[in-house]
């Protein structure tokens, strides 16, 4: 034999090159794959995907295991300080709300260095039949076995179950096995849907883990708690997506039984594998959580799906979200037991009176300012901050009512605290708000979480709440110059490239400087060239947008306005979808369209879509509901991530995203819009408190009502408007229309209405609400009534907020509802404005709607 030809062979031999080369495979019409038996074990060898008309084969496929064990539970304290981009400690000891919260974020196991690690590749493979294979490996910790499975026809996912059975006492945790990995050179995006998106590593752990404005550079195990959508994923430049989404039930339940369960841990997901490497991977059980502990012989096993396909990261959520956790049949559980319409009129009386909304007026230099006692976390309060919400909706309900008691008793002295909540004096900060919150027992405004003033501040406070008051007073000089300080301000205060600081110290100096200013500041330069004309504030919106969407939005970086969690994102990014919208409708600049879009999209990842609504029965407070009626799936959380108040409080009930996404749903014909805005919207009235139809802030606290934040009932008139408005809008094929106003501060993308007229079927109306005399007899059918300029016609505009047809009883009271008149016709249209059919004067008429339908009543007067 040929000397050279033995010596190679002894060098393979020696290298592990030379082997039997037996193989294993599994495939169908999307996927192959394939795997070597090597010195190693079973290797994947190929994996390829259809792509169109030809076989892609993906690169750098692994197939390795990884098992980690501790003997005694791992601890909870974090053994690492992180600092922020500017070296200070983060996040900082004035930051009482998320400093534990910050600690158990970032203890050994959710820093993924707790334990220890043992990689392997299967030793056994044995092929159960033409879709399935199960691999064995025998290891001194235990006994581990996988069984991989592939659909037929086109599935583009690879099932697999994996089972240890445990010979050492201990903790465990099996991760999911890595298919291939991507190199940073071909990061296109990641997410982990709740934490973070972007295209680059950011080492910053602060800056990616806190804030999520970057791809955390190490394999961090993300807690299910905040995790959006059970699915991290990450798509490649080489054009495809790869995703691991955990079996539905694997996930915790919020509320298992009888008490709040939210905070429990059973699934971690990370971006990576535990070799830093950019591979979607879960663990299940999470190292010393729930199941992690087990005995000689127990046995634990779970069950996931790799799912890979040439699409980008949004579709691949759409899969997760539809196919596996079955939104839609979430959502067709969801039925109403009180109507958002009925809920708007009821909290109208509850707003009218100021013991249980807490209104009261002071005495602040020279002039008696009104607002709602704020009884949350004010830097300096006694318990004594006073606060306003939603400007808009306070005069849309005034004019919308006609009712006296609000023009008389809460608008002067609403706008009295506007006007003395902008500074006026000459000086770096005249034109912006002096502070969110009025303390009356030491007589000065204040900021939420410190002394400082912020341009966002001076967006929301001074130019959108002004805006949206001038919006209904066009005329009212004082307020054209308020805004005008302003808009001048926050020109004079724009950066080079367009930017704004996050926030300046009384003495000028900027603070924060470790974060940017990837919020809609802009949007209020918007306002004030709508309102006012001059040009230079549109190329003043202009040039920050742009800076915006390229700085943040191409980055999926954002930034929070809630002082208290030190900015975390939060409904801020809804806001800079509907901001970027507004400028897209006033410039038709397609680039502000694409980013609308984009930002919307991302803020999809902040609804929760688990665990699955279900019809079980539980006892909540006393009270025995079914599962459905507190899901969390379907609501979206204030912040989410590492350190949001989502942690603890779980997702909130102000939903001011909803209009914003119907508009989306109009815009793009992506159903998940609709979809996410209905679910948040309808049957939630487990949340709802029964006294006062006001919906509380936290899931956590169910029906307890508006607790220390009796303010936020404007807030809810206001996004229930909205998005009762957008739906009629979409439904009616745009043949009811009514203008929106701009964004309210400070809680979503929400826009007041009410200030002028709109068209109904080419007629035009004004909003109105009617407090009494119109009642509905089926909640699932909400309504929107709109008046003739010339007051003759009454259009009862009426939506089935229900997947199934539903029928009701309309019955209307013109007397009790303050109309002097009789009625003289009724019809029924639909919703192009065709008649139907007509009907009988005697003021009560049924009526039946299709599922997510719409009728109209139109009723004509003598």
């Amino acid at each position: 034999m040929n000397p050279k030809f033995l010596l190679y062979s002894l060098f393979l031999l020696i290298s592990g090159q030379l082997y039997a080369q037996q193989k294993v495979a599994l495939s169908n019409q999307r996927i192959q794959i394939e795997w070597t038996e090597s010195a190693k074990g079973w290797e994947i060898s190929n994996l390829s995907i259809r792509n169109g008309e030809f076989w892609q084969a993906l690169e750098h496929t692994s197939g390795e295991y990884m098992l980690l064990y501790a003997d005694e539970k791992p601890g909870d304290e974090p053994q690492e300080e992180f600092l922020t981009t500017t070296g200070k400690p983060f996040p900082g000891e004035e930051y009482k709300y998320i400093i534990s919260t910050w600690k158990e974020r970032t203890s050994p196991v959710n820093m993924n260095t707790a334990g220890e690690e043992l990689r392997f590749y299967p030793d056994k493979a044995e092929k159960l039949n033409d879709s399935s294979i199960r691999f064995t490996k025998t290891t001194d910790r235990g006994k581990i076995t996988s069984v991989w499975t592939l659909a037929s026809g086109n599935s583009t996912d690879i099932f697999i179950r994996q089972e240890m059975k445990s010979t050492l006492k201990g903790y465990y945790s099996l991760a999911s096995p890595t298919l291939l990995t991507i190199p940073e050179s071909e990061l296109q995006w990641a997410t982990v849907p709740g934490y973070f998106h972007g295209k680059k590593l950011e080492e910053n752990i602060p800056l990616s883990y806190a804030y999520g404005n970057g791809v955390p550079a190490r394999p961090i195990v993300f807690s299910e708690n905040t995790a959006s959508t059970l699915s991290p994923m990450i798509t490649s430049a080489k054009g495809f997506t790869i995703a691991v989404i955990p079996d539905p039930g694997l996930d915790r339940d919020p509320w298992e039984a009888d008490e709040n369960t939210h905070s429990k841990w059973q699934i971690g997901l990370s971006h990576m594998n535990r070799n830093a490497q950019l591979s979607p991977s879960i663990y299940y059980p999470v190292l010393g959580e729930v199941n992690s502990e087990m005995k000689p012989g127990d046995t634990m096993n779970y069950g996931f799906r790799v799912s890979i396909d040439t699409v980008d990261w949004f579709a691949m959520l759409n899969h997760a979200v539809y196919d596996v956790y079955d939104f839609e049949a979430g959502l067709n559980l969801r039925k109403n037991k009180q109507s958002l319409s009925n809920r708007v009129e009821e909290m109208h009386d509850y707003l009218m009176d100021p013991e249980t909304s807490l209104w009261r007026t002071e005495e602040f230099d020279g002039k008696e300012i009104g607002a709602q006692s704020y009884l949350g976390g004010v830097v300096g309060s006694d318990k004594d901050a006073m606060k306003n919400a939603d400007y808009g909706a306070m005069w849309m309900l005034a004019k919308s009512t006609k009712n006296q008691q609000i023009n008389q008793q809460i608008l002067p002295y609403a706008l009295n605290f506007k006007l003395k909540q902008q500074q006026t004096t000459d000086g770096f900060f005249k034109g912006a708000a002096i502070g969110q919150y009025y303390l009356y027992k030491s007589k000065k405004f204040v900021e939420e979480w410190g002394q400082m003033v912020e341009p966002i501040g001076l967006m929301y406070y001074i130019m959108l709440d002004v805006g949206n008051i001038l919006l209904f007073e066009p005329d009212n000089a004082e307020l054209q110059q308020r805004l005008r300080y302003g808009a001048d301000l926050l020109v004079d205060w724009q950066k080079a490239d367009g930017s704004w600081v996050a926030a300046y110290e009384r003495d000028e100096s900027e603070i924060f400087q470790e974060v940017k200013d990837f919020r809609p500041t802009f949007y209020g330069l918007l306002v004030a060239y709508k309102l006012l004309g001059d040009q230079k504030y549109l190329d003043a919106a202009v040039k920050g947008a742009n800076w915006f969407i390229a700085n943040g939005v191409e980055n999926g970086s954002f930034l929070g306005v809630c002082g208290d969690v030190r900015y975390m994102p939060d409904f801020a990014t809804g806001q800079s979808a509907q901001a970027f919208l507004d400028l897209y409708d006033l410039t038709q600049d397609e680039a502000y369209k694409d980013a609308a879009i984009a930002t919307a999209k991302i803020y999809t990842t902040h609804v929760y879509t688990h665990p699955i609504p279900t019809q079980t029965v539980k006892s909540v407070n006393g009270k025995s509901l079914q599962d459905w009626e507190i899901a969390q799936a379907g609501l979206s959380f204030e912040h989410g991530g590492a350190i949001g108040s989502a942690n603890g409080h779980g997702p909130i009930l102000l939903a001011s995203h909803a209009g914003m996404f119907i508009r989306m749903y109009e815009l793009t014909g992506e159903q998940i819009f609709a979809d996410m805005a209905r679910s948040a919207a309808i049957g939630r009235d487990a949340f709802v408190n029964k006294e006062t139809s006001v919906a509380s802030y936290y899931w956590k606290v169910m029906d307890a009502g508006s607790g220390p934040f009796p303010h936020h009932a404007w807030w809810q008139i206001g996004w229930i408007t909205d998005y009762l408005m957008a739906e009629v809008e979409v439904r009616s094929n745009q043949n009811i229309v009514f203008p929106r106003g701009f964004i309210t501060p400070k809680v979503g993308p929400h826009q007041s209405y009410g200030f002028a007229p709109g068209k109904v079927f080419g007629e035009s109306a004004d909003l109105r609400i009617l407090t009494k005399g119109l009642t509905v007899s089926n909640p699932s059918l909400e309504h929107i009534v709109a008046e003739s300029e010339d007051g003759k016609t009454l259009h009862i505009i009426l939506l089935n907020q229900y997947y199934q047809q539903q029928e009701g009883t309309i019955m209307l009271d013109l007397k009790e509802a303050g109309i002097a008149s009789d009625v003289k016709s009724i019809q029924v249209l639909d919703a192009n404005g065709k008649s139907i059919k007509k009907l009988e004067k005697e003021g009560k008429w049924n009526v039946a709607i299709e599922g997510f339908g719409m009728s109209v009543l139109k009723i004509e007067l003598q």
